[in-house]
């Protein structure tokens, strides 16, 4: 579960005009820049900007959010961070909106902990964004603020304990180990997506939620309909139907019958009005989707970059114990979702790195352009495992830190650590540059990952 996994359309205003557009990226990069903004001033405009302020506003720069190769860094993330760290864009989608995109790490962390951005505001506004459709739901705690925020998390936080985490991970061993059996008795070459980090990260999260087994080939497949904009908002929309009435079923059932799982705590703190049914079921399903997508992408990804860098898996194999630093490194270098998550509405005006965000507007945080500062990361996009104090943004800041973090590096680990061990000649079965990965997606990952060994 890494940051911001649910993404939705985005940003309210334009304030008039900005001046001529600054000069265009280039053309193989598929990004431009917009030579004007809207001619009118959006209602949702601050009443006081002046027209002097507002002409010394930034061009607005379209990102497309194409497909990149394998995992390509965004050129444009790059190209903005070092340039134009505090930069206006507008999204393929309620394009003839804007919002600010921060990019710099120490302004990454200010705009993601100041209660003067809100994610609640998001849900009256029309936003410029990645998706033509609502990927959260509204009660989800993607859209909430602190108090309300803190409420809900606390109504999950007991599962997500170190002593949760220590409880799944002999089980997590235990299903990698089965089905690595099952890959081998299958035959070479075999896809790693399929055998390995399809079905384990949905184990795991199904075992933290109480989820039966005989259930868990149905949900298989919603996830990825639910975080792609390929598919389109009814495929969307009927998956999210599903994995509601499934988890309205589970929450009942564990009314009726309390289990030391996630699906009972979530009951418990239904049956002891500390949330509501909505709150309920919202807050299973984001973890349930979360939890097995952005799992299995990011995984497969580590293993991808290792498979394409043998002197990275080697020094593994050889210092096992410097594993869990290695995945920290991992998580900050690989650029694990397309574009960028949610965004957030200033209440008020707003310094930021020297720019005014007037209130109204939105902004975009990068968490993936902060784990490749300058600033903070010596030679950012080299991956080195002797990197000491490895203080990434991978699983978001502030309020919304991903709190599944403990269990997600965990997961890692047991998949890095058992294919490193129990395959000493595992390989690609191809060449790299024709692994397919998926299209569309708003996490990135391999669509397929054939191995031999």
């Amino acid at each position: 579960m890494t940051s911001d996994p649910m993404a939705l359309p985005s940003d309210p205003t334009t304030n008039g005009p900005p001046p001529s557009a600054s000069p265009k990226a280039s053309p193989e990069q598929s990004r431009r820049a917009s030579p004007d903004a809207s001619p009118d001033a959006s209602p949702d405009a601050s009443p006081d900007a002046s027209p002097d302020a507002s002409s010394k506003r930034p061009a607005v720069r379209t990102w497309d959010v194409d497909d990149l190769p394998a995992l390509d860094f965004d050129p444009l993330m790059t190209e903005l961070l070092h340039d134009e760290p505090i930069a206006r864009i507008s999204l393929p989608f309620a394009a003839d909106h804007e919002a600010w995109l921060v990019t710099r790490y120490e302004d990454v962390r200010a705009v993601t902990s100041d209660p003067r951005f809100s994610r609640t505001a998001l849900l009256d506004r029309a936003v410029t964004g990645m998706t033509g459709h609502r990927v959260a739901s509204k009660a989800a705690l993607n859209y909430a603020d602190p108090p309300y925020h803190t409420q809900l998390r606390k109504a999950v936080t007991k599962a997500f304990t170190g002593q949760s985490t220590k409880r799944l991970r002999p089980l997590a061993q235990a299903t990698c180990d089965r089905l690595l059996d099952a890959m081998e008795a299958a035959g070479r070459p075999a896809d790693l997506m399929t055998h390995l980090h399809g079905p384990l990260p949905l184990s795991v999260v199904c075992d933290l939620l109480g989820i039966p087994e005989e259930d868990r080939a149905e949900l298989a497949s919603w996830p990825n309909l639910i975080l792609s904009s390929g598919p389109g908002p009814e495929s969307s929309e009927a998956a999210k139907a599903h994995i509601h009435r499934y988890i309205t079923a589970l929450l009942e059932q564990r009314r009726a019958e309390p289990a030391d799982d996630l699906g009972g705590v979530l009951a418990e703190s239904l049956a002891e009005g500390r949330i509501d049914g909505d709150e309920a079921v919202s807050l299973a399903m984001a973890i349930l989707i979360s939890g097995a997508h952005a799992v299995r992408n990011n995984s497969a990804n580590m293993v991808y970059l290792l498979l394409t860098r043998p002197d990275l898996a080697d020094r593994l194999r050889a210092e096992p114990g410097l594993l869990p630093r290695a995945v920290d490194e991992l998580l900050r270098w690989i650029p694990h979702r397309n574009g960028v998550g949610l965004p957030r509405i200033a209440l008020t005006d707003v310094e930021i790195g020297g720019v005014t965000i007037r209130a109204g507007e939105a902004v975009y945080a990068s968490y993936l352009a902060a784990n490749r500062d300058p600033a903070v990361f010596a030679d950012p996009h080299t991956v080195d495992f002797d990197r000491a104090d490895i203080a990434h943004m991978a699983f978001g800041h502030g309020p919304h830190h991903c709190m599944g973090a403990m269990l997600t590096r965990m997961e890692s680990e047991v998949m890095l650590s058992t294919l490193l061990t129990r395959y000493p000649e595992l390989r690609l079965a191809g060449r790299p540059e024709d692994v397919p990965f998926q299209s569309k997606g708003l996490i990135r990952g391999p669509k397929e990952l054939y191995v031999t060994w």
